[in-house]
């Protein structure tokens, strides 16, 4: 647990380290996200590979707004051993009064020895009128995540995200998709 959490960490600080957010080529995000609905659960159906879940499936996030603003986060995913790894953080605006660009901390030893450094840039770049999809990156494009209320989406919706990621940018024929829920348990036999 711990080693996920640090690299998690340590993946998020690294992102938050490489691009200034005031970088005129980074990606767009998506101006304002009402934090009220953009709390609940969201599922990943696809993500750009990247060390700190190199070891997740089934990976899905629960935001909840505090009376401060702010959002606790759990993320959560299944390891190879079939267990559930989670890591707790709060999400806070990087500008206050601006939702769509959030720092991202993680409740951890590391981050409590560096409480001012050890952040993580998450930038909502879509979110749906529904709040049912969207669409989080970073600044130098190395990180992106495909969430979803549901486990699964058609494959309408499922164009819609991919093409609305490659306007900003991001190369989607590396993404890692989620596996059904039927085919994980057929590989669990």
């Amino acid at each position: 647990m711990m080693r996920f959490v640090v690299t998690l960490l340590a993946g998020l600080l690294l992102v938050g380290c490489a691009t200034s957010r005031d970088d005129s080529l980074a990606p767009k995000t998506a101006s304002h996200v009402e934090l009220k609905r953009y709390q609940g659960t969201w599922y990943e159906l696809a993500r750009l590979p990247m060390y700190f879940q190199r070891n997740c499936a089934q990976s899905e996030a629960r935001y909840t707004l505090l009376p401060d603003a702010t959002m606790a986060v759990l993320n959560r995913c299944l390891t190879p051993q079939w267990t559930w790894e989670e890591a707790r953080g709060t999400a806070t605006p990087q500008v206050p009064g601006q939702t769509d660009k959030l720092w991202v901390r993680f409740d951890n030893w590391f981050t409590r020895l560096l409480p001012g450094v050890a952040k993580g840039e998450y930038w909502v770049l879509y979110v749906s009128d529904d709040y049912k999809t969207a669409i989080v990156g970073n600044p130098n494009r190395r990180y992106l995540w495909l969430l979803s209320r549901t486990k699964e989406v058609n494959e309408t919706v499922r164009e819609e995200l991919l093409s609305k990621a490659r306007q900003q940018g991001y190369d989607t024929t590396r993404l890692i998709w989620r596996v059904s829920d039927s085919a994980m348990a057929k590989t669990s036999r």
